[in-house]
């Protein structure tokens, strides 16, 4: 996700956030409620439209997956739309579009989640169907192998077949060297031609239980009556015992690391990154660093008066797009991301020099207040329209209590972002982007 801190301020907080206005007198109200076995509820009510958006969030995604099995937690994604033993393959989908409603789901390095989009009065049957799938699924051993195939082409056409997204895949792999996050959340080829049936159910026994989710309903609903529906559709549901993830820690980079990747392409592709910490590896002391690199990556590439547009693609025209992202909301530490093509004519290495150069002048050189300002506006005002939505209202309350961050978290950011100063941001860029601390990755173009 790109700048996800885009996502952060509901539109109750986007005017003072963008005005510097006072701090917010009062968050809208979300209310929450643990069952008694251990699943947490959400409730966000928004009475202006009279639809529901319900969304569970599980805590599995590809960074939970050891060697051997990358790739589950996505393929255990498909075979969630295959039926229990009450509902036929692809039932649970067609129920939803027959009430006027759409479904889907989705995949990460820390979460999967599933959701349905409906009128409000049936929601009560989106939690019914939901709760089958989460204790019933059946798996059927011909219905997997049609899944995985889809997997496998998915993979094919997304990341083999797409220069860009190859050479991004093998960045990752070379910058991270113990976390998971360097497993490619659709997993390895090797893997998923490996993968039965029965590593998925033990995968699915594994993880899919009330005390490792969150069910997160936002819309014009009563929270009571929310509490009730999910305690007569989940509160049966048996708690189990979720096996403590083993993560390893990411080693400090002492030393540039370089790869390169040779397929068929149209332009040269450039990918540079820096380990950075997040909101929650970094402690009480050192709270305000993922805000500083946030805005950091905004004074990079935040529109066409940013940095990275206005100087490399065009004063220099060195570039023909060049882009900095980075994720503060992830369960591990991350990476501060760079990507370019090269203009024409010129090459790979004029855009990394040019890069490094505008690192280097943030790592000495104070942001003006103006130019600061600017940013932190953009930061929580940028996509007022997304964040009037049900659903991205959803999704910033599901990716903060499965990561770890607590819900609460959401109407804390804002104030924390405009308490930025141009010092810490230069600290930040000072002390992480480093030329030790730096993984490159080309891909050089060559002839089908």
């Amino acid at each position: 996700m790109k700048n996800i801190f885009i996502m952060l301020c509901l539109t109750t907080i986007v005017s003072a956030c963008a005005t510097g206005g006072a701090r917010p007198s009062a968050a809208p109200e979300v209310y929450e409620k643990l069952l008694g076995n251990g699943l947490k509820v959400l409730v966000r009510p928004d009475t202006r439209a009279p639809i529901v958006v319900s969304q569970i969030w599980y805590k599995v995604g590809g960074s939970y997956e050891p060697y051997g099995i990358t790739g589950a937690s996505h393929v255990l994604e498909h075979m969630m739309f295959k039926g229990t033993s009450t509902t036929a393959p692809g039932e649970f989908s067609r129920i939803i579009s027959g009430l006027g409603g759409e479904d889907n789901a989705f995949t990460g390095r820390d979460y999967t989640a599933y959701f349905q989009t409906l009128e409000k009065s049936h929601l009560e049957t989106a939690l019914r169907l939901e709760s089958d799938r989460m204790h019933d699924l059946v798996f059927d051993p011909a219905e997997f192998g049609k899944e995985l195939e889809v997997v496998k082409e998915e993979r094919r056409s997304r990341t083999d077949d797409q220069p860009e997204a190859l050479t991004y895949e093998r960045f990752t792999a070379e910058a991270y060297r113990e976390s998971s996050y360097r497993n490619p959340v659709i997993g390895w080829p090797g893997d998923l031609a490996a993968m039965r049936v029965e590593d998925l159910a033990h995968w699915y026994s594994r993880y899919y239980a009330p005390n490792n989710a969150t069910l997160v309903v936002v819309g014009d609903v009563d929270p009571e009556a929310v509490f009730e529906l999910a305690e007569e559709y989940f509160g049966g549901i048996p708690e189990r015992v979720v096996p403590r993830v083993m993560d390893r820690k990411e080693p400090d980079q002492s030393s540039p690391r370089r790869v390169e990747v040779r397929a068929p392409a149209r332009v040269p592709y450039l990918l540079l990154g820096y380990h950075v910490p997040v909101i929650a590896s970094t402690g009480e002391e050192e709270e305000w660093v993922p805000y500083a690199l946030e805005v950091a990556a905004h004074l990079l590439d935040g529109g066409k008066s940013a940095r990275l547009h206005s100087d490399l693609v065009r004063k220099q025209r060195v570039a023909s797009s060049a882009s900095a992202s980075y994720d503060p909301l992830a369960r591990k530490d991350s990476l501060f991301l760079f990507s370019a093509n090269p203009a024409q004519g010129e090459t790979v290495d004029a855009v990394e020099s040019a890069i490094r150069e505008q690192i280097q002048i943030m790592s000495e050189e104070l942001v003006t207040e103006d130019e600061l300002n600017r940013v932190k506006a953009q930061i929580v005002a940028g996509k007022v329209f997304e964040l009037d939505s049900a659903f991205y209202q959803g999704m910033l309350l599901g990716i903060l209590e499965t990561n770890g961050l607590s819900w609460r978290l959401a109407w804390e950011i804002a104030d924390r972002l405009r308490a930025v100063t141009r010092e810490q941001v230069r600290e930040v860029v000072k002390r992480y982007l480093t030329t030790a601390n730096y993984t490159v990755a080309v891909l050089i173009p060559e002839d089908d």
